[in-house]
């Protein structure tokens, strides 16, 4: 990968830049701290705003009337867009920072719950259609658990849709970085990359597993992948980033899944 592909893929992302960071721990993900700063930031840019939300919706297809989760929700754009196409949704997120912005977004009514994807889920077996995990499953080092609870709120026949770090693209830039050998892409590891955004910064522990890991992961907790996604940016890129989009029509970034309960 050349060099400046790094460093477009590094602002594409927000995910990374050119070396692994160590912190306080207890500081890593602290979505808190910066609530107001990411939400601005992920309103409007590339690669949330026509990237990964349009992709996320396209796969989610007609959802008037049907009941879908949104697993980490943040400050609630996802579920805002599910609303109005007719869904009938319920949000949570580990970060109660968040979910003061996703209630200003989204009003008092809006079903919104602070959880963790990680831990045991505040809903009933069988309650949803739809779950939508928006970039929060590399967050975890444990598929298992958070897939398993998905699977169990999940309705027969319900889906999970998945958007992640595509783990090619990761191993790219380790490369590029000069950390292969640190982070060669046949394991599952773990980083921490320090995030910058309207003048905040915060630490961020991301979690790297090889595409068959992930298929083993999601096969192992009983689901059935119907779809794997490496879309086009939405065709509105064009107008809102000529630029990058004319010397970037196509991107490696996420990776998207469709899975299916029997």
């Amino acid at each position: 990968m050349p060099s400046n592909e790094h460093q477009e893929h590094a602002s594409f992302t927000g995910l990374t830049s050119p070396s692994a960071r160590t912190g306080d721990r207890s500081q890593v993900n602290a979505y808190d701290s910066f609530a107001e700063a990411y939400t601005a930031e992920n309103e409007s840019n590339l690669i949330n705003a026509y990237y990964e939300r349009p992709a996320m919706l396209a796969l989610a297809g007609e959802v008037a009337g049907r009941r879908i989760l949104d697993a980490g929700c943040g400050s609630g754009p996802l579920f805002a867009a599910l609303r109005d196409r007719g869904a009938i949704v319920s949000g949570f997120d580990a970060s109660a920072g968040m979910l003061e912005l996703a209630r200003r977004r989204l009003g008092d009514s809006a079903d919104l719950q602070v959880a963790d994807l990680g831990n045991p889920l505040p809903y009933s077996d069988d309650t949803f259609d739809d779950v939508l995990a928006s970039l929060v499953l590399h967050y975890l080092e444990d598929w298992g658990p958070a897939l398993a609870e998905v699977r169990r709120i999940l309705k027969p026949g319900g889906r999970l849709i998945a958007s992640v770090d595509h783990p090619f693209a990761v191993h790219l830039m380790h490369r590029q970085a000069g950390r292969e050998a640190e982070y060669p892409y046949f394991n599952t590891t773990n980083w921490t990359e320090e995030w910058t955004m309207s003048g905040h910064t915060a630490l961020m522990s991301i979690w790297h597993r090889p595409l068959h890991a992930m298929v083993e992961a999601f096969t192992g907790a009983g689901f059935r992948i119907t779809a794997i996604s490496e879309p086009e940016p939405d065709p509105a890129a064009r107008e809102r980033f000529p630029e990058a989009i004319a010397t970037k029509p196509r991107f490696l970034c996420f990776l998207f899944f469709v899975l299916q309960t029997d």
